[in-house]
């Protein structure tokens, strides 16, 4: 029996085949028209914005993807760039600070040294290597010993006035009692009228005490006192400090005051040691036939001046 299969499809592949060549040349004139004449350039132009928003959709998985990425890069080199800065910053801070520490102490130490130089002292410079300000207890460790010529019962000034004595030594440092301690006492004198009174340590560092003074004395309210020499234990005129409010005292028989002492004691890392003065207890501790203690006051028994 004869096949009729490809007999029967013969002419449909040839219709295809036929449009497919229509479609060709076609698809050449076109191209070649377009070419020569531009008459596809403003369909391709709406074409392209028709599918704008397509190629948007189609580009937005990858944009969101790049700025996601772009955002954490962004936010990890903004908090490391942060932590740096503030680093930095903390670190300047601290230069500062020891920098304003640096200058504050060299200011005092400026100070120390000019005072020595005008009231031309012949003084030892000594650094503060403790503090002890116990109500009980006040002293100062310096480093400066028995090594370096500091002897027992030697002064410590500042630029302002008197600080204490030396009371004990070692070869290399030296333990300092300050006037604020409650076993020291001062003689001291009023630099306006002369009187002449004994000053105690009451235990702080920033107040003295001022008692049995007698209700007919010449003594007011922020008068200087000074150191007076008797006893030989300080040279006489030195600054300890200024009067305060008087005020009777519990028998009513004498008056009372607060003194607020004239050097800092409780601030600076140096002080001065007075030499050229050897006090009396020093003298009468020395070898048989020592010659007895002469006070050696600065010029004209003035007042340390406080550093400007």
């Amino acid at each position: 029996m004869p096949h009729a299969g490809p007999s029967a499809s013969r002419p449909g592949e040839i219709a295809g085949v036929l449009r497919l060549l229509a479609f060709l040349v076609l698809a050449g004139a076109l191209m070649v028209l377009d070419y020569r004449g531009g008459w596809l350039h403003a369909t391709r132009v709406r074409a392209e914005a028709a599918m704008q928003p397509l190629w948007w959709l189609a580009g937005l998985p990858s944009r969101a993807g790049s700025s996601l990425r772009e955002n954490v890069v962004t936010r990890a080199q903004l908090a490391s760039d942060n932590a740096r800065l503030r680093q930095a910053l903390l670190l300047s801070a601290a230069r500062n600070a020891r920098l304003r520490t640096a200058a504050a102490e060299n200011a005092r130490l400026r100070g120390l040294l000019d005072s020595a130089e005008r009231g031309r002292l012949d003084v030892q410079l000594a650094g503060v290597l403790d503090v002890d300000l116990d109500p009980s207890r006040q002293r100062l460790l310096l480093d400066a010993g028995s090594g370096s010529g500091v002897r027992v019962g030697q002064p410590v000034i500042d630029a302002r006035g008197l600080m204490g004595q030396v009371i004990a030594t070692t070869p290399s440092t030296a333990t300092v009692l300050l006037l604020t301690d409650p076993d020291h006492a001062v003689p001291v004198m009023v630099a306006r009228s002369g009187v002449r009174l004994v000053v105690y340590g009451t235990g702080r560092s920033d107040a003295l005490q001022l008692g049995d003074i007698p209700l007919s004395a010449d003594v007011r309210e922020g008068d200087e006192l000074l150191t007076s020499g008797l006893g030989e234990r300080f040279p006489p005129g030195f600054a300890v400090g200024r009067v305060g409010a008087l005020r009777a005292d519990d028998s009513r028989a004498f008056l009372e005051a607060e003194v607020k002492p004239a050097a800092q004691l409780d601030r600076g890392r140096d002080v001065l040691l007075l030499r050229g003065y050897r006090p009396a207890a020093a003298a009468s501790a020395g070898a048989p036939g020592a010659a007895a203690a002469v006070p050696v006051p600065p010029p004209a028994a003035q007042p340390v001046e406080p550093a400007r």
